[in-house]
């Protein structure tokens, strides 16, 4: 195994092994095969917001282009997707830095809550970094995916943080969205059943046993640490969707055949041909 890259391909994302050219599909990409019903009613409750909320330009560019106000309305989750994913990016990035020691002095305003934040949960839970940002790699089911760290924890009898309690190796994740899902259970399971782990520059470990998994939920209010399952029964829902990726990819390209038997063709007459 060498060096991992990742491409898009068909608006999924996939790791390359840069040596062997074997490319899998992206953990995250799998668990979009989940079906999430409301994501197209908060996608029209955002779109009457911004409507509603910026009336008097959305009027002034349709007397002018409507089109281009249709667009203007029609891409407004995606305006605020990427908005989003830009401070979880960022977020991220001071997080990593913080955790492995690294002095963060003034940052954006927009990150001053998160670097707070995180400085807090440093000092509450005391987490011992074991690696970060690095992929998991799964031979054995074909996925991939880059974890956010693996923390070792000191809790007591009752999983409280506590310097004298017994050591517990757990996968961890950042998450700097307005809510916390069960979907996280999904993608960290899977990066905890993978077989390997790959750093940077190629060099691969096997993926070790872990006591628990546990995602750091932070927000401009406030953190929280809570612990996820990632258990057999939800490795197989994770498996389950992996199949239904390559149901969507591959499979469902190859089911159908070149009809054997059609209707007849409407019949041409002869003056229609030389009328043409």
């Amino acid at each position: 195994m060498g060096k991992v890259r990742t491409i898009k391909r068909s608006g999924s994302r996939f790791y390359v092994d840069a040596e062997t050219a074997e490319k899998v599909p992206g953990v995250t990409s799998v668990i979009e095969m989940l079906p999430k019903p409301f994501l197209k009613f908060w996608a029209a409750r955002l779109t009457a917001e911004t409507a509603v909320q910026n009336l008097a330009a959305v009027s002034s560019i349709a007397e002018r282009d409507e089109a281009g106000a249709i667009d203007y309305l029609k891409n407004a989750h995606s305006r605020y997707t990427k908005l989003r994913a830009q401070v979880g990016s960022d977020a991220h990035d001071m997080f990593e830095r913080m955790i492995r020691g690294e002095r963060i002095g003034r940052v954006h305003p927009d990150m001053e809550p998160y670097k707070k934040g995180f400085e807090e949960f440093l000092e509450a839970v005391g987490p011992q970094l074991v690696r970060a940002e690095d992929v998991a790699w799964s031979d054995t089911h074909n996925y991939a995916g880059s974890f956010d760290a693996i923390l070792r924890l000191h809790l007591d009898a009752d999983g409280k943080p506590d310097p004298d309690g017994r050591p517990h190796l757990v996968m961890t994740d950042w998450k700097t969205s307005a809510n916390t899902y069960p979907e996280v259970a999904l993608q960290m399971a899977a990066y905890a059943h993978a077989d390997w782990i790959i750093a940077p520059d190629g060099s691969r470990e096997p993926m070790p046993e872990f006591d628990g998994a546990a995602v750091l939920h932070i927000t401009p209010e406030g953190w929280e640490f809570i612990p996820v399952r990632i258990d057999a029964e939800v490795f197989e829902v994770f498996l389950t969707l992996r199949r239904v990726f390559e149901w969507d990819k591959n499979v469902s390209k190859t089911v159908l055949g070149r009809a054997i038997a059609s209707s007849a063709k409407k019949l041409v007459t002869g003056t229609q041909r030389r009328s043409r």
